[in-house]
């Protein structure tokens, strides 16, 4: 009989571990369909994107791919993106920041997606010219999960659980550049396709509002 039934402490193990799960998941919304464009909104190149097994799919001339889906800014959050990039290719995910026409995006900051992209030694996770990476973590054609976490002028960015980055902007901390502000904000996420010789995967983006 046993081997067809738990037992009492088995079944209660079981409900704890689906209640700390279900705790877990809370709050947490799904950004994509994986069928449509719905919510996002591309600025210049369209064909740079594609959508093929869920997945929102970077290649082609520099493009970037906005969140529009919600009017309400994001400022602190948790933001997770599975992401897959063939050989030799460069993209990114940015957050804080809003949708321009053309153009590298000049607000907030960008989370590199580099594995092996032979031209930029900025590697996945580095919080790209502010707190860089230079370590290869991730194989060609391989799935993983990119984790942003942001707390007022504070970010920790994880990849595949393992923190690459903790920063925190230093009191009056003034724009990088006259071209790229690198501060936090507020503002929405973005998506790129950086050149034709890249191909970068991501799916599976849901974000988490934090108090």
């Amino acid at each position: 009989m046993n081997r067809f039934f738990p037992s009492l402490a088995a079944v209660a193990l079981l409900a704890v571990a689906a209640g700390a799960h279900a705790e877990d998941e809370a709050g947490w919304v799904t950004l994509t369909d994986g069928k449509t464009f719905e919510g996002w909104k591309i600025n210049e190149s369209p064909d740079s994107w594609s959508i093929r097994d869920g997945a929102f799919v970077a290649n082609g001339p520099r493009s970037h791919l906005f969140y529009v889906g919600d009017d309400q800014p994001f400022t602190d959050f948790e933001l997770k993106v599975d992401v897959k990039a063939e050989a030799n290719s460069n993209g990114g995910i940015y957050f804080h920041t809003t949708f321009q026409d053309e153009g590298w995006p000049k607000d907030g900051f960008e989370t590199q997606v580099n594995n092996t992209y032979a031209k930029d030694p900025r590697k996945t996770g580095s919080l790209y010219a502010v707190q860089d990476v230079h370590d290869v973590m991730i194989g060609d054609d391989e799935w993983w999960t990119q984790h942003i976490i942001v707390r007022g002028k504070h970010v920790i960015v994880k990849v595949n659980g393992k923190t690459v980055v903790d920063y925190t902007e230093p009191e009056g901390q003034k724009p990088q550049t006259k071209d790229f502000a690198r501060l936090f904000g507020k503002g929405t996420f973005a998506l790129q396709a950086h050149d034709p010789g890249s191909t970068v995967y991501y799916r599976n983006i849901r974000v988490k509002r934090l108090p």
